[in-house]
């Protein structure tokens, strides 16, 4: 038990700061763990976020995503106006006053100071028994507006989510080259020690020696543009999803190319009649042509209903005075409104003709680029193959120059020309396995749905 008279001090004050001190590193250490949990940190200290984390904080934060998601809920309040036009509107009304009067006395013949005071109220309602059908026709065009801004909300979506991709895997491509030129600093380091060693038995020139301290130089000048260049594209990735330092990418568990779920037909298919922008486009095709026929309506006349009661009292009593209500039907048509009628469908005609003939360029644009796509990504996955040998012929190639230059066969500009290819071979294999995965994101996002 030796909490109570380590409180018993704090109490009293003869050792407050050691207890205050304690209090402040356990919370420091809760609030430190808490943030390690949250908020995972790379090897060397930096904020560090994976893919699906990335995505999803660009998401929230995205501008765009929050002005789709403002159209979107005003679609769904015109939807439900659309529906509650079919309701009866109903009002209620009161009102009361109170006026002085004089009054002859017929007793006396004088004029006696009075008041004259009423109190009402009353309820009214309205309905429209028929417009034209134009209720049901605000139905259709309310629906698909809705479906509209839900299709151009999921187009949104995959775009901020394809640009938050192209983020996420630059700043991992420019970690790989990196990497790349690192390795080739090594390489040229090794370079360096074998001319020396050459140098030493008087079987190299200076020229080799310098050539050799050239290639070194220059592979660290590669280094610190590749360090310049990744710090970039961490800090591009930590804007987007609203950071303002840089933050690394998480690397994902696979970068291999992995086969796809659906036929290149099926791709076509898809891209045509279920692309996010297809069934925008189709929707406010839709909606135009509920536009139309709302503006024929007007060649049909409205109807409507209306009733309402009334009560009415000179004192201040709900009991007594006089009540009353009344209904009544009413037709309204313009025979003649300066044509307006006609010019009102015209112009709807035409916006019609104008949506449809989007509708079809859209449809070829999906094709266009989900073909595009997909041989981009085809392509991709065959550069990938070629790189990866070429990887492999080069770095054996360095070997034999090597083995070649040690017995004097070859020159140090033998190697150094091999030692380029080499590690132009690796950067070429990072290049395009960063291809591939950006391809199939674009694809992905034509199609809008993953694969």
């Amino acid at each position: 038990m030796k909490v109570g008279p380590r409180v018993t001090r704090g109490a009293t004050g003869t050792s407050p700061m050691k207890y205050t001190y304690r209090a402040v590193v356990r919370i420091a250490s809760c609030l430190t763990v808490g943030l390690v949990i949250l908020w995972p940190v790379s090897i060397w200290g930096q904020q560090a976020v994976s893919l699906d984390e990335a995505i999803e904080l660009a998401l929230v934060r995205s501008p765009q995503m929050l002005q789709q998601d403002q159209a979107l809920d005003n679609a769904e309040l015109a939807r439900r106006s659309a529906w509650a036009a079919f309701l009866p509107s109903l009002s209620a009304s009161t009102s009361g006053s109170l006026r002085s009067a004089n009054i002859l006395d017929p007793n006396t013949g004088q004029i006696v100071g009075g008041s004259s005071d009423s109190y009402g109220a009353g309820v009214s309602g309205r309905v429209t028994i028929f417009q034209g059908g134009t209720r049901f026709v605000e139905m259709n065009r309310t629906d698909a507006d809705m479906q509209a801004a839900i299709a151009r909300r999921e187009n949104q979506r995959f775009a901020v989510t394809l640009q938050t991709k192209n983020f996420f895997f630059s700043a991992l491509r420019q970690a790989d080259l990196l990497e790349v030129a690192r390795q080739r600093v090594d390489q040229a380091q090794q370079n360096l020690e074998i001319v020396r060693a050459r140098s030493q038995v008087g079987r190299a020139t200076i020229s080799d020696s310098l050539r050799a301290r050239l290639d070194f130089i220059n592979a660290e000048q590669g280094v610190l543009q590749g360090e310049t260049t990744l710090r970039a594209a961490e800090f591009a990735l930590g804007r987007q999803i609203g950071e303002s330092v840089a933050v690394a990418p998480l690397r994902p568990a696979t970068l291999e190319p992995t086969m796809l779920p659906l036929a290149e037909t099926e791709i076509m298919q898809l891209a045509e009649s279920g692309s996010p922008t297809v069934i925008a486009a189709t929707q406010a095709a839709n909606a135009a042509s509920a536009n139309v026929r709302s503006a024929k309506a007007s060649y049909f006349p409205t109807i409507s209903m209306n009733t309402g009661y009334n009560w009415n009292n000179q004192e201040r009593s709900f009991t007594g005075g006089r009540t009353s209500w009344s209904m009544g039907f009413s037709m309204s048509y313009p025979i003649f409104n300066n044509f307006q009628r006609q010019s009102s469908i015209d112009r709807a005609q035409f916006s019609y003709r104008v949506s449809r003939l989007q509708e079809d360029d859209t449809r070829l644009a999906a094709r266009q680029q989900a073909d595009n796509a997909l041989y981009s990504l085809r392509t991709a996955e065959r550069a990938i193959e070629i790189a990866e040998e070429a990887a492999r012929v080069a770095a054996e190639d360095l070997r034999v120059v090597r083995e070649r230059y040690a017995v004097g066969v070859s020159t140090i500009l033998d190697v150094l020309i091999s030692q380029s290819a080499a590690s132009q071979a690796d950067a070429t294999v990072v290049t395009s396995r960063y291809d591939y995965v950006i391809a199939r994101a674009e694809l992905e996002a034509i199609l809008g749905r993953e694969l």
